[in-house]
């Protein structure tokens, strides 16, 4: 459609719903999807007009929203649709994208307590559309079709495989990866709800923080479906920046939500979510690969390392033996110098020490000179008693007596109050290295313990890379 006349169009709606001619319309940027948006002002009155090319998919966003209104979910208001049904007006909800409003923690590296509560008021609200929202809803006028299925998720495969995977160069086996794609279909539709809604983007860019609250929109891809895509969805948005603690705490808060409809044993829902996780990451991939590599959008190829991260974590943690050649093929993906290259250019990297004072401070091979050693000597030591000799910082025995007075705990607050504002900093200022050190008498007890708990305080407040290093006692550990 030609800008002139998709902007008359709009106009002769504007026109039409309110008896004025608009005085302004301005088109907004746009997405990754075809349909173009357009801001049409009159005196006070301010609408959103959208023009899109597929009627079918414009029906099905009118429906679904008319539909979640009534039921008083946070959606904006449809006021006028062209009999055409290219063309429709819907409530102006302003530009503030949830995505924007938490900007400066995602930058950071590190979300204020005002964005981790902004986060958790839009996940709040995705158990009422998956649950409320889908409750009686007309399925059929879905689009592309009304639910999640094998077909479904074999599009979504072969989205990744044929605009991510081939464009990267790496040489595959088409017959052993299809093998492991129909064991991953068929553990995603293993358990399916009858009248649960798949939002199938929800993430931040669609939710806009409107009067305080969280309004969603853009889920006219949705369909009836399983609850964790959608959660996967937003807490593994790609360039979102969550840390590991953050994740934890968004999916929390969507399980204490989630009480309200249905019960789900721990072990069963964490299992399920994992394998969503993995699928929505490939279907992402597959939608950068496309945007980017084949329309040349470089917004999406800007995305691609932030999803070969999660992707990198996510096989890393807990790996996928149930899918050997996945496992085997997303590896090696995620251990190309093209990809790796990138995310060590942007990402700061914490390397944690301990060591023995008598052997010496731990040398700094980036070249920048070390940074914060500290003194774990004045904690009382369980190397003066004969029962702690053959254990080291990480073993219950030495963790309990360590505890037991508190004075650990509290040299170790200290600790991490400086640790959080020098990682937070240095994220900011876009640095690369920063090196903790932990002495003791031997290495052994006191600065093993305190070296391992700031690396697990790091890895989980942080996404950075964090290496530990337990010197004295031949132990390496990547987070």
């Amino acid at each position: 459609m030609k800008k002139f006349s998709v902007m008359k169009q709009i106009a002769d709606l504007f026109l039409k719903y309110t008896g004025e001619r608009p005085e302004s319309i301005e088109e907004l940027p746009s997405s990754g999807s075809n349909r173009r948006y357009f801001r049409v002002k009159s005196g006070e009155t301010s609408l959103i007009g959208a023009a899109g090319t597929s009627v079918d998919e414009n029906i099905a966003f009118i429906e679904i929203d008319r539909d979640f209104k009534r039921k008083g979910l946070n959606v904006p208001e449809v006021y006028a649709v062209s009999e055409d049904k290219r063309f429709y007006l819907q409530q102006d909800l302003g530009d503030l994208t949830l995505f924007n409003a938490v900007a400066k923690g995602r930058e950071a590296g590190s979300y204020s307590a005002e964005e981790v509560e902004l986060l958790k008021s839009a996940i709040k609200e995705l158990p009422r559309l998956q649950f409320v929202g889908g409750e009686g809803l007309d399925y059929s006028i879905c689009f592309p079709q009304p639910s999640f299925d094998e077909r479904m998720v074999s599009f979504d495969l072969n989205y990744f495989k044929y605009c991510f995977l081939k464009a990267t160069g790496l040489e595959f086996s088409e017959i052993k990866l299809h093998d492991d794609f129909q064991k991953l279909s068929a553990n995603l539709l293993e358990e399916s709800r009858s009248e649960t809604f798949l939002y199938r983007d929800f993430q931040a860019r669609n939710v806009m923080i409107y009067n305080g609250a969280p309004y969603f929109i853009d889920f006219q891809g949705g369909r009836k479906g399983p609850i964790y895509y959608d959660l996967a969805s937003f807490v593994w948005q790609a360039k979102a920046n969550y840390s590991e603690e953050l994740k934890r705490v968004l999916i929390e808060t969507y399980r204490e939500e989630l009480k309200n409809y249905i019960s789900i044993e721990d072990g069963l829902f964490y299992d399920k979510l994992r394998h969503f996780v993995l699928f929505r990451t490939m279907q992402v991939l597959g939608a950068y690969g496309f945007r980017g590599y084949f329309e040349k959008k470089p917004h999406f190829l800007q995305s691609v390392p932030f999803a070969i991260d999660n992707l990198r974590k996510l096989i890393k943690s807990k790996p996928f033996y149930e899918y050997p050649y996945l496992q085997e093929l997303l590896t090696e993906l995620t251990n190309m110098r093209q990809f790796n290259d990138i995310a060590k250019e942007r990402q700061l990297e914490v390397r944690i020490f301990s060591f023995a004072y008598k052997k010496g401070i731990p040398s700094d091979t980036s070249g920048n000179g070390g940074g914060y050693v500290f003194d774990c000597r004045a904690i009382e030591n369980p190397g003066k008693y004969d029962h702690y000799k053959h254990f080291i910082g990480t073993d219950k025995e030495v963790v309990d007596f360590l505890e037991a007075d508190g004075g650990v705990l509290k040299f170790l607050d200290n600790v991490y109050a400086l640790a959080d504002a020098h990682v937070q900093r240095y994220i900011q200022r876009k640095f690369t290295n920063l090196m903790f050190s932990f002495g003791c008498t031997g290495g052994q007890h006191r600065s093993v313990y305190c070296a391992q708990h700031l690396a697990e305080h790091i890895a989980q407040k942080f996404n950075v890379k964090v290496i530990l290093y337990h010197r004295e006692q031949d132990i390496e550990q990547i987070f």
